[in-house]
């Protein structure tokens, strides 16, 4: 594939990460003109004929125009030096889902690799402070996804954000993150692990350049890019109000497919939810009838996870017999099954392995989504 790195010069580098001049008229720019070190080498009565730029437009863009050849330089090794990747709206290699939506970014920047176009994507989005529930949702909809060789799109925030790229890293699948800072910049900063995860299973990507701090007024725009870069959006758990239904709308105007997971009435983290499944949002019961409705996964078995059948130990179906949907701690554990700390923790290490619990904060712990195949004491997935 074809790179910033190899291809595109510290121009493309400088153009791209002008804010001053809107996304659509970067690309109607760099349509009339040759290469971006043409722009930035405009003299000033060049720059003022451009007038379907507003005034200010034009100041922004002459100002940038002062930066030094040594600083445009300086950016450019930062990049090399971190991996740093940029595909621009004119690229062949550009995500063509982003070409069909409605104000596509100029360019993106990445860390790993771009969603690959041949496999189908879905987004899972949700709230920040979430539930125990709804995180185990979200990791075990991103674990069998990825699983089945979908590639999933979130935003990696706290939350089910977080828990479904985990997941998806779980079942040892691609996962993207798209972020509303710098891709040079993890965010929130406890996701350091899973941030680092990500561009080696799959992605990190943003159309801010480098060094670009987290602000609340990126975030929406961020959103546009996750609905666009997937094929179907579920959201698992959302307020009345949130950037989760901000990512749905954007889906809507896409003609993406919406699916939301039904939640309690009147629980808070569900208002959003169940208000998208009153509009006519899909309902996500399971991903059996999920996959039926979608289709999504037909023609991708080349990329899917093989099924394995899992036999449990004794202690281990002690274990997981105690465990369910709900969050239980280990003194809890250790009062049910009557097993010591040791023996307890020797058994829910190998549950995990096997796929078939979560540890979703700090011991505590509780089943995956409930698998169809597990009967006895054979777990398949």
């Amino acid at each position: 594939m074809s790179t910033w790195v190899n291809c595109h010069n510290k121009y493309e580098y400088w153009f791209a990460g002008i804010s001053s001049v809107p996304r659509r008229k970067k690309i109607h720019l760099r349509t009339i003109v040759s290469c971006a070190e043409e722009i930035y080498r405009m003299e000033a009565g060049q720059t003022a004929s451009l007038l379907w730029l507003t005034e200010r437009e034009r100041a922004g863009l002459v100002k940038c125009q002062g930066v030094s050849e040594a600083q445009l330089e300086e950016q450019y090794r930062y990049c090399l030096h971190e991996g740093i990747q940029l595909v621009l709206w004119q690229d062949a290699e550009y995500p063509r889902r982003l070409r069909q939506i409605y104000n596509p970014p100029y360019g993106l920047y990445y860390r790993g690799k771009l969603p690959e176009e041949e496999r189908k994507a879905a987004a899972v989005v949700g709230a920040r402070n979430c539930s125990f529930y709804g995180k185990s949702m979200a990791e075990s909809i991103g674990f069998h996804l990825a699983g089945q060789g979908i590639s999933l799109i979130s935003g990696m925030a706290a939350g089910i954000d977080g828990a479904s790229h985990r997941g998806a890293l779980q079942a040892g699948g691609d996962t993207y993150g798209v972020l509303g800072c710098g891709v040079d910049v993890c965010y929130p900063a406890s996701h350091r692990e899973l941030y680092e995860s990500l561009t080696e299973q799959g992605g990190v990507l943003s159309e801010y350049p480098p060094h670009t701090q987290p602000l609340a007024m990126f975030f929406p725009q961020r959103n546009r890019i996750i609905s666009g870069l997937s094929d179907v959006v579920i959201v698992v758990e959302a307020k009345e109000k949130s950037g989760s239904l901000i990512t749905a709308d954007f889906a809507l105007e896409q003609g993406k497919e919406i699916y939301a997971v039904p939640g309690r009435v009147g629980d808070t983290m569900s208002q959003g939810t169940n208000r998208l499944i009153s509009q006519g949002a899909g309902i996500f019961l399971s991903i059996e009838d999920f996959q039926k409705e979608m289709n999504l996964f037909a023609g991708f078995a080349e990329f899917s996870v093989k099924k394995k059948k899992l036999l449990l130990e004794k202690s281990e179906r002690l274990v997981y017999s105690c465990l369910d949907l709900s969050a239980k701690n280990l003194d809890e554990l250790m009062a049910e099954t009557g097993l010591s700390l040791r023996e307890l923790m020797k058994n829910l290490e190998s549950l995990r392995e096997k796929g078939c619990i979560l540890e979703l904060y700090k011991n505590y712990y509780g089943r995956r989504e409930p698998d169809s195949g597990l009967t006895g004491d054979r777990l398949t997935e």
